[in-house]
């Protein structure tokens, strides 16, 4: 039988992604992704590092996975493929909001006016975080665009970097993240951990709580991720850093050769461009992953004969 590989409608699993072609859609979806990661975040108990307020990658795009509510639970679930919100619960049939080109203050009521229709109460708070500019969701009418294929190729490169994320995560046993998408930066990432404490973090993230940066980097880590850019730093890019980063981390050799260190960030960098025009993408990516890692670990120290599978 012939192996077949399944990619979606936007016709391969690593398709372009330029930041200025879809930066006014990915600054609308990025607002609409910190309201639904904020229901989560207040729908549940917390756990360590801020894990309870991550959004989780599907094979049609991103969900708050079950969220419990008085003796019931419910979800919500961004579905990039057919451009739609779906709350389902245990209440009531599921509700449908159809993606479209919306401003934030739109999504924001329609989305709250749905979920009190279906006895669901939650207040949450109405600003976004680690932005510049947090405008009130309720007042933001500046972001409404909503390009489908462009949100299509992000939702793919999405599973793709999250199945890869998936394989390099296996060869870890000790403390180690889910694969995670976090609203506030918009990336998605993983996290290794050494299982020592780590010095007190001094850093702090636009409109972010020190003592929510603090509590996230209270242990030693080794993390990647994927982050599709900015303004400031228009290009998709993998990354990986440690914390706290060891005097020689940032002087190792880590591959592929695309791969580079910023002194400035403090973090090593890989654009996504190298990986998706690589002739075998998946090995290119686990390559960075895994080399940036073992440049964590062995400056750091770590205790690998016990970590590592």
């Amino acid at each position: 039988m012939t192996k077949q590989t399944h990619i979606s409608s936007c016709g391969s699993p690593w398709p372009a992604l330029e930041y200025n072609t879809w930066k006014d859609t990915l600054k609308t979806v990025h607002q609409w992704t910190q309201i639904v990661g904020k229901i989560r975040l207040v729908s549940m108990p917390w756990q360590n590092h801020s894990w309870h307020t991550a959004l989780y990658i599907t094979a049609r795009g991103l969900t708050t996975g079950s969220m419990p509510y008085g003796n019931g639970i419910y979800e919500i679930e961004f579905d990039f493929e057919n451009h739609q919100l779906i709350i389902s619960s245990t209440f009531e049939q599921n509700v449908v909001m159809a993606l479209r080109p919306m401003t934030v203050a739109d999504f924001y009521k329609e989305l709250f006016d749905k979920l009190q229709g279906l006895g669901i109460d939650i207040k949450i708070h109405g600003r976004p975080n680690e932005l510049e500019h947090n405008t009130p969701f309720a007042e933001n009418v500046q972001d409404k665009s909503y390009n489908q294929q462009q949100v299509v190729n992000f939702w793919q490169l999405s599973v793709s970097v999250s199945n890869v994320f998936s394989r390099f995560r296996s060869d870890f046993v000790g403390k180690c993240s889910p694969v995670h998408f976090f609203w506030g930066a918009f990336d998605i990432a993983l996290t290794r951990f050494s299982g020592r404490a780590a010095p007190l973090h001094h850093g702090q993230a636009p409109n972010m709580p020190k003592e929510v940066m603090q509590e996230a980097y209270s242990q030693e880590v080794s993390s990647c991720g994927f982050w599709p850019g900015a303004d400031n730093f228009p290009q998709p890019m993998f990354y990986a850093y440690s914390y706290p980063s060891p005097a020689n981390y940032g002087k190792q050799q880590v591959k592929p050769q695309e791969a580079f260190w910023s002194e400035d960030m403090g973090e090593f960098f890989l654009p996504y461009e190298a990986v998706r025009t690589a002739e075998n993408p998946e090995k290119t990516l686990l390559d960075f992953l895994q080399s940036t890692y073992e440049a964590a670990a062995n400056t750091g120290n770590w205790d690998r004969e016990h970590l590592e599978r």
